[in-house]
């Protein structure tokens, strides 16, 4: 099976870059070293500690254990990969020359070994979902100590693999340690091959955000700056779609709250441009993040066009709604506005962190809507009932609180390995 699978990694090379080139038109970063992608122009690393962070979400969830690394083993450079632009974006971001980025290669075998020979790393960590079998391999035949961070295999995904299991099964027989975010994903994983000696349920590392200290003293300051004593809610990681519902429903809000503004974050970037022209669209008195500009009292909707800020203006919004739920995307980072207080919306698609949402859901930490009428109807009560609002977030901290200590339960399986490979 594994010729097989090599073999279709070769077929999908043309198509593969074609999509790249495709991408990259509209958006340069696409073709960003995108030789990387095929196996040329690494860096050349020795004795490093790789981390690898499919995008944004990923690299986020994964600043806590960057930077306790950083700390703990200053001999040993590290290096973080990504899938997207944006994931490489926030990476220079947040670590700057902390940390040395390049772009993972493509799943086919000269790649990988390219890969191999130019960041020889003493130990790898995957964030989260990441499944692939010539990089498992690749760690495995030279020895490198593997961890998958925050594992977790949605229940869709099992029957998928089985269709693969031997192939599965041999990717995860090298020695792969499986840092589970939950008892299920544990069983999952074990019922598609993992080792159960080498299978632990450490939890989330994402409860572990860590938030600028001063984060809330920013956020104030500018919302005061740009928005003034308006009530504010903020509709943040949304995709194609959703922004007509968040518009629907802040036209409905508009007719109650005359000076309520809406601040809009769309998902990628590549989108800022699509989105505006929505809006202008719609009509609705506009604002960009990237004019400087202040909202005026007649102003709308606020566009923030630009990267790394989601956190800043959940401390400037009074009400958070989280996308990628209301549209069958799977939901994003609930965690970002809870570790803020903040009182929480989402919609109803929640499949790519259930087990997160339902905490929430449980204990009234969030509000779950199904469409632009309940959204607006949410947004309402929330800011009818400003004290409803704060014992929501309350209950929100409550969750994370609750479940922080994941990097602690991480490190003890990680600094046997990585103490004897600095040695």
């Amino acid at each position: 099976m594994r010729f097989l699978y090599n073999l279709l990694t070769y077929l999908l090379l043309i198509p593969f870059a074609f999509y790249w080139l495709i991408k990259g038109i509209g958006n340069r970063s696409y073709v960003d070293r995108l030789s990387q992608r095929f196996g040329f122009g690494f860096p050349k690393v020795d004795k490093c500690i790789w981390v690898h962070a499919v995008s944004v979400g990923e690299v986020q969830a994964a600043v806590p254990l960057i930077n306790t690394l950083i700390e703990r083993f200053p001999n040993q450079q590290l290096v973080v990969t990504t899938v997207t632009p944006t994931g490489a974006a926030r990476v220079v971001a947040l670590f700057g020359e902390n940390v040395v980025h390049c772009y993972i290669p493509f799943e086919f075998p000269n790649a990988i070994r390219s890969f191999f020979n130019s960041i020889r790393p003493s130990a790898a960590m995957i964030m989260e979902t990441e499944i692939w079998p010539n990089l498992y391999r690749g760690c495995g035949v030279r020895n490198i100590p593997l961890i998958l961070v925050s594992a977790r295999i949605s229940p869709k995904s099992v029957p998928g693999y089985r269709r693969l299991l031997p192939l599965i099964r041999d990717t995860l027989s090298h020695g792969i340690i499986i840092a589970a975010q939950t008892e299920l994903d544990a069983e999952r994983f074990i019922e598609v091959g993992a080792n159960p000696a080498r299978t632990w349920v450490t939890g989330n590392i994402k409860f572990d955000v860590e938030l600028d200290p001063e984060i809330a003293d920013k956020g104030a300051l500018l919302r005061s700056e740009l928005f003034g004593e308006r009530p504010v809610w903020i509709a943040a990681s949304t995709h194609d779609g959703e922004e007509l519902l968040v518009l629907a429903a802040h036209r409905t809000l508009l007719q109650r709250y005359p000076e309520l503004l809406l601040v809009l974050v769309p998902r990628h970037p590549e989108r800022f441009d699509g989105v505006r022209e929505l809006i202008e669209k719609q009509a609705f008195e506009l604002v960009l993040r990237t004019a400087g500009q202040a909202a005026e009292l007649s102003s709308e909707v606020f566009l923030v066009d630009t990267m790394g800020e989601v956190p800043l203006f959940y401390a400037a919004s009074d009400i958070a709604f989280v996308g990628g739920s209301l549209i069958p995307v799977g939901g994003h980072n609930l965690l970002e506005p809870a570790a803020q207080g903040r009182p929480i919306i989402t919609g109803p698609h929640l499949f790519n962190a259930q087990e997160i949402a339902d905490d929430f859901i449980e204990i009234g930490a969030c509000s779950v809507v199904a469409d632009s009428s309940e959204l607006a109807s949410s947004v309402s009560d929330l800011l009818d009932n400003p004290a409803d609002a704060e014992k929501m977030g309350r209950k929100g901290l409550t969750v994370l609180e609750q479940n922080r200590g994941s990097l602690e339960r991480l490190l003890v399986l990680l600094e046997p390995l990585l103490v004897e490979n600095d040695s």
